[in-house]
C-alpha cells in the first residue's frame, strides 16, 4: 500500500514532536551502571542506589570552608563595652574578640562580594554601625537567634554537628534552595481556571513528576497538615488521608529524597513503609528535621515578613523559607557531616 505525501508528512511531524518531547525527559534519566548497597535484611529491597558519575558534581556543590583560627579572649564582654559596641541585641554575651571573629566569618559566609553593598556594608551603615536602617541587619539578628535555637533546641536532628550561616548561604546573600508559596502555572479561564495544586510534569519540586508543585506551604510551615498516606483506623473520618493529601505527602517525600541524595529506603522499610518499628533510625532523625523546619519557617523566618522588601519575597508576598535542600544540598549530612559549629561555639549557646 502506498502512502500519500500528506500522510508521510504528518507521520514525520508526529515523530519530530515525539522526539522533542522525549529529549527533555532523557536529560533527567540516569544511565547505568549504577551502584547498589544493601541497607537492611536481604529480600526487603532496602538498597541504596547511587550513580557514581554524579559524585563529583555533588561534591563540587558542597565545598567545605576553612574555619578561622581561634582567638584568645580579651576578657571584655560586648555588653559591657558600651562605648564601642552599641545596639548589640543578640551576641552581647560574647567576648569582644569572639564577637569580631564571628562578624568577620559571617561576612565571608553571607556577603563576601566586593562593592558598596557587600561585606560589612551588606548589613551595616559603616558610618553608624549601631543603626538598624538597613533591613538586612534586622534579618541577620533574627537569623543568629535562629541558628542558636537550632544548635541548642534541635540536637535531635543536628546532633553535635550543628549549623552556621554557611550551612545554608554558602557565600551567597540568599541561599540557593529556598521556597515561597507557589501560585502555579497560569491557567485558562472558566472551568479550567485552576489545577488545584496539581503539577505539570517537568517541574523540579516533585522530582519532575505530576504531583503537587507546592507541598511546602501546608507541610513545612505552621499550621501544618498531617503527613500521611495510610490510615491507622478502619473507618472514614479517623486517621485517614484523602488522595490530595496523599499526593502532597508523596511530593514532599520525593523532595526529601532528592535533597538528601537518598532513596526512600534510607528511612523506610519497603515491606511496611508506615511502620515505625520496622523503619531505620534515620526516619526518626528526619521526623525531627521536619518539626525543626516547620518551627524555623514560622517562628523565625515568617516573623520577618514585614521586614523584607517586596523584591525579597515570593509572588504571593510571603518571605522565602527553608526546606530540606536548603541545608542538605544533595547529601544526607550537610557538608558531608563537617561540623563548622564546633569551630564557632558561640553559635551553640541558648539565646539570652
Amino acid at each position: 500500500m502506498k502512502l500519500s505525501a500528506t500522510t508521510l508528512t504528518a507521520s514525520l511531524l508526529v515523530t519530530v514532536i515525539a522526539v522533542l518531547l522525549i529529549i527533555p525527559m532523557m536529560l533527567q534519566w540516569e544511565r547505568p551502571p549504577m551502584e547498589s548497597t544493601q541497607l537492611g535484611f536481604r529480600g526487603l529491597g532496602m538498597d541504596k542506589i547511587t550513580n557514581p558519575r554524579l559524585a563529583e558534581k555533588v561534591k563540587a556543590a558542597n565545598p567545605l570552608p576553612t574555619p578561622d583560627d581561634p582567638v584568645p579572649n580579651d576578657g571584655v564582654l560586648v555588653k559591657d563595652d558600651k562605648e564601642n559596641y552599641k545596639n548589640v541585641q543578640v551576641l552581647g554575651d560574647l567576648d569582644t574578640a569572639q564577637f569580631n571573629r564571628l562578624m568577620g566569618a559571617i561576612t565571608l559566609w553571607v556577603a563576601p562580594q566586593e562593592g558598596d553593598n557587600a561585606s560589612c556594608a551588606y548589613c551595616h551603615n559603616v558610618e553608624n554601625m549601631a543603626s538598624d536602617e538597613i533591613y538586612t541587619k534586622v534579618v541577620a539578628r533574627r537569623m543568629l537567634q535562629m541558628t542558636r535555637a537550632i544548635n541548642t533546641q534541635y540536637k535531635s536532628h543536628v546532633a553535635e554537628t550543628g549549623v552556621t550561616c554557611y550551612t545554608c548561604h554558602r557565600g551567597q546573600p540568599v541561599p540557593a534552595n529556598v521556597w515561597a508559596t507557589n501560585p502555579g502555572p497560569k491557567q485558562a479561564g472558566g472551568m479550567a481556571a485552576s489545577r488545584d495544586g496539581q503539577n505539570l510534569a517537568g517541574q523540579p519540586v516533585p522530582a519532575f513528576s505530576s504531583l503537587p508543585y507546592d507541598p511546602f506551604t501546608t507541610l513545612l510551615n505552621k499550621p501544618a497538615e498531617v503527613i500521611r498516606v495510610q490510615a491507622t483506623t478502619a473507618l472514614p473520618g479517623g486517621t485517614g488521608s484523602d488522595i490530595k493529601a496523599t499526593e502532597k505527602t508523596y511530593a514532599l517525600m520525593m523532595h526529601m529524597s532528592t535533597a538528601l541524595g537518598q532513596n526512600c529506603t534510607f528511612c523506610h522499610n519497603t515491606r511496611a513503609f508506615s511502620n515505625w518499628e520496622q523503619s531505620r533510625p534515620q526516619r526518626v532523625t528526619a521526623w525531627h528535621g521536619i518539626q525543626m523546619v516547620r518551627d524555623i519557617n514560622s517562628t523565625y523566618i515568617g516573623s520577618l515578613t514585614d521586614v523584607f522588601p517586596a523584591n525579597r519575597k515570593g509572588p504571593e508576598g510571603d518571605v522565602y523559607k527553608t526546606n530540606c535542600a536548603t541545608c542538605h544540598n544533595g547529601v544526607n549530612k550537610p557538608l558531608y557531616g563537617f561540623s563548622m559549629a564546633k569551630s564557632y561555639p558561640e553559635l551553640s549557646v541558648p539565646n539570652p
